[in-house]
Order: C-alpha cells, then structure tokens, then sequence
C-alpha cells in the first residue's frame, strides 16, 4: 500500500471528526513576523474527486464551486477557501482536500462524503386536523438535500401548529431511514396528537393587590367565549401559559413587589375541558430606601437625576432602575462619552425597603472622524448619510445615532441596521460604522374591496419605495417614493401615478406630482364626476410639531351622464371646466402614534384660491381648519373629540361655486347617521348639491373589548348652509351610534351604524350602516 492510499484511508476514516485541512505542497512557511505575500506554489496537474459513500454530487459541481483549478499554482488558502465554499453548498457532510506531489508539480485529491438525498416524507398518526395542511409546515420534500437542523425546525413548526389549535398533548418526532450505498433517506414524522383542551376558565388564586379581571388583560391565556374570539380565546397552549407566568410575575416586579413568586399553573381537566388556575404568592411592596451615584464628574448630581424614576420613597421597580441606566447614558451619550459604562447594584435597607447604587465610568469625550458606510448595494450612500444628524468632527452623539438608525430601519430599505464606534489614530475621534443590510423595497399588488360609499373595486399597485429616477434601468437606490395604482369598481374608476423626492436637492424639503385620473358615480344618483390632471407639492417640517406644505393643481373637472329627470340646478353643471389653483396648508401635530392615537392633538388649516391671475375657468377661493384631541382615559379607554368649520365664495369673475368644489356632509367620515352627502343643501327632487360653509363635531369614545378589538360610541353634529362665511344654526343635522374597530392583517377596519336624530323631510331617518378601512380622523 503506497503512501496516496494510506492518506486517502486515513481521510475516510476521519470523515467523522470536525473539519481539518490536510495539504501537501512544495512551499516554505513565510518566516515569523514577514508580511504575507501572493502564493506561487507548485502547479497542479490534475484534480481527483473520490466519494466516501454514494455519489449523490457530480464532480462538475463540486469543482464549480472550488477556486483550485488545472493548471493554477496550488495554494493552502485557496484550499482553505474550498472547504468552506464546498460546505456553504449545504450538499457535503464532510470534506477532505490533499495534494500529492507529482513529477511536475502536485495532483490535488477532493474526498467527500455527500449528504443523503430524500426520497420520501411520511406523517404518521395525523387524524384529528387535515394531513394536507399539516405538510404546509414542513419544508423537507423529496428531493432534497437531507438536513437534520431542517428537521428539526420542522418539528417545532408542526408542535407549534397542534398548539395554536388547542392541542396541549402534541408529541412529534421523526427518524430517517438511511440506506447508505444509494445516498438516500427516508424521513418520517410520528404525531401523536393527544387530547385537544379547550379552556373553560381562567382563575387566579392569592391576588389581593390586582384584580383578577387586570390579571387577565396582562395574559394570552384565555378561556372560549365570544369575547375573545378574536384573540384565539379557549386554546391551551402549553408555551403561552408558560409566558404568562412570566407576564405575571413581571407586574407585580413593575410595581414593587419583589418577592413575588407564581407557581406552576394548575389544570383541571375534565373530558376536553380545563380549568387553568394561576397560583400568585405575592409577598410585601417594596420602596426605595437610599440612592447614591458613584462617579459623576462630568454632570452634577442633580443633572444626572433630573429624569430620574427612581428616587428614595418611591416604589422599587426594576424596570425603573433599568430605565434609570439608559437616561443617565443617554445624557452622557450626547456629550460624546461613548465609552460611559453604568450599572446599578442593591442591598437591602430598614424594613421594606431596598437601597440603589449607581456606578458610573464616565471615559473621554469624543468626536466624530469619519461615518463609514458599508452593505448598500443599491442605495446611495447621501440616502443614508441624511439620516445622520453629525458630519466629521461633530461630538459623537449616540442618541443621534440610535435615533438615525430607528429613522433608517422605518425607512424599511433594509432588513438590519448595525452602528458601532471605532477606534482611529487620532486622540479623542471615532469612526461612526453604519453596516446596512439591503432588501426588497418594490412590490405589486392586486385585490378587492369594499366600503359602504364605494362598494365593490378592485384594484393593482406597483409601488417602489426607494426609487431613483436617474438611474436607468434599475430606477433604485435614490430613496424617492413612486407608486402606480389603478382601481376599477361599480362606483368609481381611478389611476395615479405619484413620484416623490423626500430630501430635493438634497434639502429636508419633500417635492412630490401626481398624475391623475378619477371618475365617480357615487356622488350623485343623478350624474357621474370626473377628475383628470396634476399637482406638484412641496412639504417641509418647521418645527417638531409643524410641517407646512404648498399645492398647485391643474386639473380638468367635468360632470356627465346627467339623468333627465335631474333638476336644472344639477343640469346647468353639466359639461367641464379647466380648474388651476394653488394651496397653502399648515399641520400641528402633537399625537403619540399614528395608528391608535392615545394623547395628542392634531390641527390642519388649509387655504386655497383658484383662477384669476392663475387662470383656469374656475374663480373661487376657501379654507379648511380642522382639528383633534385625544385623550386617555382608565382601563385604556380614549375620548376623541374631532371638528371642523370650512368655507368656500367666488372672487374675480366667478359668479357661482361648482358643484363639485361646494361642501357636503354626511357619510361613513363625519355624520355617520346620514347616507353619503345626504346633509346639507339639496334641489326640489331631494338630491344634495351642497353649500358654501360647513361645520361639524364628533365625540367618540373607544374602549377595549379583547386584544385587537375595541368597542366604540360616538355622536356627530354638523350644518352646511347655502351661503358664504353663513354659520348660523338653524340646519343641524346630528345622530349618535356605535361601532367597533379592528386591527387586522389587511390594516385597520372600522364598522359603524349610526342612529340619526334630527334630519331634514329629504333625510332618511333609518339608520345607516358604515365600512371602512382606517379609523383615525
């Protein structure tokens, strides 16, 4: 046996062991301390692919995906390099790489030892739920390279589904059935599907400082019942309950109670029903005895505890103490002390009380040296470097830099955001790394919809959310905002093409046009409306709370399809007119979030004129102020109070305000007892033509029923009269209601039915049923 045999055995034999490189070559070591040069080893001649078991990978590919070539130098990194590419395949279990020196150079010998190919999936004991949808979970298929880890994960996915549908009991496993000289495997998955709970009811026992109803909310268990159908009440999930034991014992901790302890739930069980009883021993409330801060020189005391939750006499709460840390660094942060590192120790005091000591490091004051950016490949490096409120020899503020990276994460151009400092040659400055992540920021969407003004449409989006319109044909990476959408319905036909540039020429001032079309037959039983043009606006942020914005529209306004039994008021509108008009607009707003305001106001003046020295046919001019407050209220109940007063009038040669740009009230948006544009001015035949002043309030009240669900109770008031600047009372339409709102997938669904109170002889005094999607004014 010559000495390739032995070598090759010895690969064979160690195909179990971790991964090592075993090489041969004619090449010296570099000596200690030399600096690496470029490779010139022996040249190899030829490549030899040897299996350890079956041949489940041609030879092609495995040499497709190695750097070692005929007739290329033969070089230990490149072998190195290799290995790793080779197992980067997800096909090679184990992998060996020799080189045996030959008369004129080195032959390199490739022995690997291939992963099994699946042949078969089996699942065995699935009777309960469909065996169907149970496959959906598992991605292993026929075919494919056989992966232990994918196994797995496939396993936890089935557990996870039995879970979620109530399955306590579940047990998977599975098992591969090798056969070694085919390189195949077949895979097989063993359910045993138990018994399915369903939760009666959810008690708590040893609860004196929250009520068993606060306990509840603070959970994800649930018993069955029509409140929490929407939260996937009555399922017994073996992981959730284990989460709320944790939930738990965190309020309690939140409100001082430190020792607290909750034991292991009890379940009844009885048939498919269980009872879930939560045992809390919550032992004494805690308070906070001494504080001391060990290390300021930087702040004075009262500096570094101006924000301060925790404070002698106050409840002791670990989050407090947490949120403490993170104040005082982020007071040091802005100064630039990056390096600051605090941390907080206890002791017991006198009685229930406990004393916390702050440890600061307070470092050096740093400066910013270059921000680096790495991993865009496709947007620019100025859409980044925008987010960042530093430049080269700012201090290095890292809550500039948090609230950058939380500003480039909303952006959602990429699917991970990392920041981190580094060191330079020069004292006191730092590198500001930014490593960025790419993804797909494009996308096309289609489907239906429905509401109860525009009933049924469908509709077709292309949207591309960091779009560059300079940079042909790939049109990405310049972080403007484009969108083309069309919408066909039974009441309205549309078509928008919107491009917006948020930073133009490079200043935070967002410019943005739309190209238009909009017909609606919904407006008007007795006509149909269309809208065609363009606008071009421009916004920009005065303040924290102030954004203004300006508008000029060009649009053609045109109404069509008049019945003929329609009056003259509606028949002298018939025809189109050529509208240009410019906006000016000012927002305040002060609200905590976007999507479920709790706090917060939000004030909107518009003014608007038409025609005159801007031409067009239409002479008009008008403004809109309209405003909310929000207010929270116990038991997470909020109070909205939201109203608006508008007017519109004729100037320069305008004798009279169409009727498209007269205002109307009614409908699912603010008098939700009234059908759409149904109070207000109307013509001899009932039907609404509008007025030329309008004003409204809404008072509702919302109110949590289960998790994603809220309950609500409203009542709307308003007028619209004829004439200008005309805000006398005598027309007021009102109603009151209840509704109830949604967070679903599809986003926010609001469902109103609205009871109207005082109406006109035209107003139908039926109630009125509302749909929409979206519920904040």
């Amino acid at each position: 046996m010559n000495f390739r045999h032995l070598m090759v055995l010895a690969a064979i034999g160690a195909m179990a062991a971790d991964p090592i490189v075993i090489s041969l070559h004619a090449q010296t070591p570099p000596p200690a301390g030399s600096q690496t040069q470029p490779l010139s080893g022996p040249i190899v001649r030829s490549i030899e692919v040897q299996y350890a078991g079956a041949s489940t990978v041609s030879k092609e590919k495995l040499l497709a995906n190695m750097r070692t070539r005929v007739g290329k130098p033969y070089s230990e990194q490149a072998v190195e390099e290799d290995i790793r590419n080779l197992y980067k395949t997800g096909n090679i279990s184990n992998v060996r790489i020799f080189g045996e020196p030959v008369a004129d150079g080195v032959k390199v010998i490739v022995v690997v030892q291939s992963k099994a190919k699946i042949t078969e999936v089996h699942l065995n004991g699935v009777t309960k739920l469909k065996e169907s949808r149970i496959r959906k979970e598992i991605s292993a298929k026929p075919g494919d390279t056989l992966d232990e880890s994918g196994l797995e994960q496939d396993r936890q996915k089935v557990i996870k589904y039995y879970g979620d549908k109530g399955f306590s009991e579940i047990d998977v496993k599975y098992h591969v059935d090798m056969n070694d000289t085919a390189g195949t495997a077949v895979v097989t998955f063993d359910v045993n599907e138990g018994g399915k709970m369903v939760i009666r009811h959810v008690k708590f026992e040893g609860n004196t400082v929250f009520s068993s109803g606060e306990l509840l909310k603070a959970i994800k268990t649930r018993p069955k019942g029509i409140r929490y159908i929407f939260s996937g009440g009555g399922k017994l999930n073996s992981d959730t309950v284990e989460g709320d034991v944790a939930a738990i014992k965190e309020k309690y901790l939140g409100s001082g109670y430190i020792d607290v302890n909750v034991l292991a739930p009890r379940i009844d069980r009885q048939d498919e029903k269980a009872d879930i009883t939560f045992v809390i021993q919550e032992g004494p409330q805690y308070h906070v005895g001494k504080v001391v801060y060990n290390g300021a020189k930087v702040f004075t005391i009262p500096e570094v505890t101006k924000n301060a939750k925790i404070k002698p006499g106050a409840v002791y709460s670990p989050q407090a103490v947490r949120s403490d840390v993170k104040v005082v660094q982020d007071l040091y942060g802005t100064r630039g002390y990056i390096d600051f590192q605090a941390g907080a120790s206890t002791t017991p005091g006198p009685g229930n009380t406990i004393d916390v000591t702050f440890n600061l490091e307070e470092g050096a004051q740093s400066y910013v040296e270059h921000i680096n950016i790495t991993g865009n490949t496709r947007t620019k490096d100025k859409v980044i470097r925008r987010e960042f409120p530093l430049d080269p020899g700012d201090i290095f503020n890292t809550v500039y830099v948090d609230a950058a990276k939380q500003r480039l994460m909303n952006t959602k151009y990429f699917s991970k955001v990392e920041t981190y400092p580094a060191d330079t040659l020069v004292p006191g400055r730092k590198d500001l790394n930014v490593i960025v992540e790419e993804q797909r920021t494009g996308s096309f969407n289609f489907g239906a919809g429905f509401s109860s003004i525009d009933k049924l449409l469908g509709f077709a989006e292309i949207t591309q959310a960091n779009f560059d319109l300079t940079r042909w044909p790939y049109f990405t990476g310049g972080g403007q905002k484009f969108r083309i959408r069309a919408q066909y319905g039974t009441e309205r036909k549309d078509f928008i093409i919107s491009l917006t540039e948020p930073y133009f020429m490079d200043r935070e001032i967002a410019v943005g046009t739309d190209i238009f079309y909009r017909e609606a037959s919904f407006t008007s039983d007795v006509y149909s409306e269309r809208h065609y043009g363009f606008d071009i606006t421009g916004r920009k942020r005065l303040t924290q709370f102030i954004t203004g914005r300006a508008e000029y529209r060009l649009e053609d306004i045109g109404i069509f399809n008049v019945d003929s039994s329609a009056s003259d008021a509606i028949k002298n509108e018939e025809g189109s007119r050529l509208k240009s008009q410019i906006s000016l607009g000012l927002t305040y707003d002060t609200r905590d979030s976007l999507f479920l305001t709790r706090k917060g106001e939000r004030v909107d003046l518009t003014a608007y004129v038409a025609g005159g020295f801007l031409g067009g046919k239409e002479d008009i001019y008008g403004f809109d102020l309209e405003g909310s407050k929000y207010f929270s209220l116990p038991f997470d109940g909020i109070l909205t109070i939201n109203g608006e007063v508008a007017t519109v009038s004729t100037w320069a040669n305008g004798d009279e305000v169409p009727i498209w740009d007269r205002l109307y009230l009614g409908g699912a948006n603010n008098l939700r007892g009234f059908k759409f544009r149904d109070s207000g001015p109307k013509d001899e035949n009932g039907e609404a033509i509008g007025g030329n002043t309008l004003a409204r309030l809404t008072v509702e009240y919302t109110f949590p029923i289960v998790d994603k669900v809220r309950g609500a109770v409203f009542y709307d008031v308003g007028f619209v009269n004829a004439g200008t600047y005309d805000f006398g009372t005598g027309n007021i339409n009102d109603d009151f209601g209840i509704g109830v709102r949604l967070d679903l997938p599809i986003g926010p669904v609001r469902i109103d039915y609205g009871f109207p109170l005082r109406t006109d002889q035209f107003s139908s005094k039926n109630g009125q049923f509302n749909f929409n999607i979206g519920y904040q004014f």
